[in-house]
């Protein structure tokens, strides 16, 4: 049974997106998945169209010890998908739990309780997978998420910002893998919210690839209206727009997901990157079949004969027979005097060029003379333009 927590400190990254729409991928492939909200805005809970009324089974009473974890689980519209549902209840499950013994390791107490009840009675793990929703904070209901969790996914928003609190959050994976639990490890990186036109998002991509090779996933999640309106309707993207671009996405997702399982069932050996994997082993197979038909023969190079080429001027110097067309840097020379090359008639003799007629100079007028006495002419005042009226 794998134990997966999605978390992030920031909110509005798109995990509860993930989670339903992640776990209701996996329960389409045949897996029992159990999904856990452990935030105290019940998203999760409202995703999948769940109302609970007052003192139902949820999550707060589960941390709280008055009913058992499987009590809790509720069936939701997918087969093979469960819910651990919660409300608001929640929010003051931090206070309430925080002098308790023990505190950051109820869930998973609880967890295990419902783990061995299950497994003396069938004889067989009650689920194939359990996602917890986390908080967006590092509170004590993400501490216990992380605590009884195997591995943890974090989910990445494609922008700077998210960028920048990725770093804390490994830092903080890392404390709890050396004060609570000793096998968490970070398998997954999630990219959210991806749009491939932006800049931004393709350098945040690529610096998520760079600083973490191994860990992000080759699908991200790209921005997608359709994910945005399922909660709307408490349906999974599957059950809404199953030939959107999201659902796309989310069953590309989970077969990573159930790749990564099939790899370390099979072995460290082979826990290799999925590009590498696949051409290694086309090739191998390439390469056993062919051992497989035709056993291995030493062959002596001196006793394979290498062909002959013809030569081009033999072949055309036999009679019936033509030379094959090949490209030629140099023209074919040939035999015997040239042809003689057509001369053209010599270029008529260009007339002189005529000359140019001589315009008559027109004579200069004479300035009128001007009487003794007489008034000199006013000089003349500028047009001015006219405005526009109204």
């Amino acid at each position: 049974m794998r134990r997966i927590a999605l978390i992030n400190q920031k909110g509005g990254v798109g995990k509860t997106t993930v989670t339903v729409n992640l776990g209701a991928a996996l329960a389409r492939a045949g897996k029992r998945v159990v999904l856990v909200d452990l935030d105290p805005q019940a998203n999760l809970t409202l995703y999948l169209g769940v109302e609970l009324a007052s003192g139902a089974p949820s999550t707060y009473r589960v941390l709280t010890g008055e009913v058992t974890f499987g009590a809790a689980l509720r069936p939701t519209s997918t087969p093979n998908l469960r819910l651990l549902p919660t409300d608001i209840h929640l929010t003051g499950a931090e206070l309430e739990i925080a002098g308790s013994e023990g505190r950051e390791e109820l869930l998973r107490r609880a967890l295990e309780d419902w783990r061995e009840h299950e497994r003396s009675r069938g004889g067989e793990e009650p689920a194939d997978y359990v996602l917890y929703d986390c908080p967006p904070s590092l509170g004590l209901l993400s501490i216990n998420a992380l605590a009884a969790a195997d591995e943890v996914f974090l989910v990445v928003q494609t922008q700077f910002l998210a960028l920048q609190g990725t770093s804390k959050l490994v830092e903080v994976i890392e404390l709890v893998k050396k004060k609570l639990h000793p096998g968490l490890k970070l398998t997954g990186i999630v990219p959210c919210l991806y749009d491939s036109r932006m800049r931004l998002a393709r350098e945040v991509m690529a610096e998520l690839r760079r600083y973490f090779p191994a860990q992000v996933f080759r699908t991200p999640i790209s921005a997608n209206v359709k994910l945005a309106e399922s909660p709307s309707f408490a349906k999974t993207i599957f059950e809404y727009a199953p030939e959107s671009i999201g659902a796309r996405d989310f069953a590309s997702l989970a077969h990573e997901v159930l790749t990564q399982e099939a790899l370390e069932k099979a072995g460290p050996e082979t826990l290799v990157p999925a590009s590498s994997s696949r051409k290694r082993g086309a090739l191998e197979s390439f390469a056993s079949s062919n051992a497989a038909e035709s056993p291995a023969r030493p062959v002596e190079l001196a006793a394979v004969p290498a062909p002959r080429r013809k030569r081009a001027s033999k072949a055309a110097a036999e009679p019936g027979t033509t030379a094959p067309d090949a490209p030629r840097s140099e023209p074919r020379s040939t035999k015997g005097p040239r042809p003689a090359e057509p001369r053209l008639p010599p270029p008529a003799s260009v007339p002189a060029p005529l000359p140019l007629p001589t315009l008559p100079t027109l004579p200069s007028a004479a300035p009128t003379p001007v009487a003794a006495g007489a008034p000199a002419a006013a000089p003349r005042r500028a047009r001015s333009k006219p405005t526009g009226s109204t």
